[in-house]
């Protein structure tokens, strides 16, 4: 794959050159390196990375690394990920959670308040709660069901798509509720369950990442939760966040019910503790 920057000179150094094979060679490895990782594996020096690095028109190894990004087609966890990591140079741990601070502020500013009123009483009236997510978005989905299984709701997690899914949709009526967490966009299998919410009747809400939609099916109450920028790998931070606050809320409403459950679960387990 060629590679071109900001100011190409006619000629490179051998060592020049063997920089920007290398580059060309592993770009994935390339943009998740360090200086110091990359100095080390063409065996030259930090010093020697950063003059070629203005050789060829940037202002250092961070901008050269942008430009390499910037050329790159692939658009998924290694790009994200480099680019997070790019963002993130020095203590990562202090940057990562300065910025889940940011996206739960976010989430907080943005987050329409009578939609999560609406979501908690829609949950609570439920007959049944089903949750549905794929791949990452699992986690908070099986937060939440552990959460509202301790309470004493009905919950049970969908399968994220095929036969089995028609399967449960088909037993879906109109007193139960379906949870989807779809963030920057509804899968296929998320967009069937919207579309046949009038026909069947159930209730749906959706944790979205999504201010604008464009057109086919709603969710009846839609819960906003800002995940980072589009360009770096997203956060669960905000969605665990706001599924916690759903089950502290429910807990709030349901009351003596809830913590009643709650005991009867700790008087099982201090009766049975030498054989669970």
């Amino acid at each position: 794959m060629n590679l071109s920057f900001p100011q190409m000179p006619e000629k490179l150094t051998s060592t020049e050159q063997d920089i920007v094979e290398y580059i060309a060679a592993h770009r994935d490895e390339f943009l998740c390196m360090t200086i110091g990782q990359l100095s080390a594996a063409l065996h030259i020096s930090e010093a020697t990375v950063s003059r070629f690095a203005r050789h060829v028109g940037c202002e250092d190894f961070k901008h050269l690394k942008r430009t390499v990004v910037e050329q790159t087609i692939q658009r998924g966890p290694v790009q994200k990920l480099s680019n997070t990591l790019q963002a993130k140079e020095g203590d990562i741990l202090a940057a990562w959670l300065e910025q889940q601070r940011y996206n739960l502020q976010k989430t907080l500013d943005l987050l329409d308040r009578e939609a999560f009123a609406a979501a908690v009483a829609a949950l609570l009236g439920a007959r049944k709660i089903f949750l549905h997510a794929r791949n990452a978005s699992r986690a908070p989905a099986v937060l939440l069901e552990y959460r509202l299984r301790r309470i004493g709701l009905e919950v049970e997690q969908l399968p994220s798509a095929g036969s089995e899914l028609a399967e449960r949709l088909a037993a879906i009526g109109p007193q139960d509720v379906v949870v989807l967490f779809g963030f920057a966009k509804v899968s296929q299998a998320a967009g069937v369950i919207l579309d046949r919410q009038q026909q069947a009747g159930y209730r749906t809400i959706l944790f979205t990442s999504r201010v604008w939609h464009g057109e086919g099916p709603r969710a009846d109450i839609e819960l906003f939760v800002y995940r980072g920028d589009e360009k770096e790998q997203h956060s669960m931070s905000s969605p665990i966040s706001v599924a916690e606050a759903l089950s502290l809320a429910l807990s709030a409403q349901m009351g003596g019910a809830a913590l009643a459950r709650l005991d009867e679960i700790q008087q099982l387990k201090a009766a049975y503790k030498d054989r669970l």
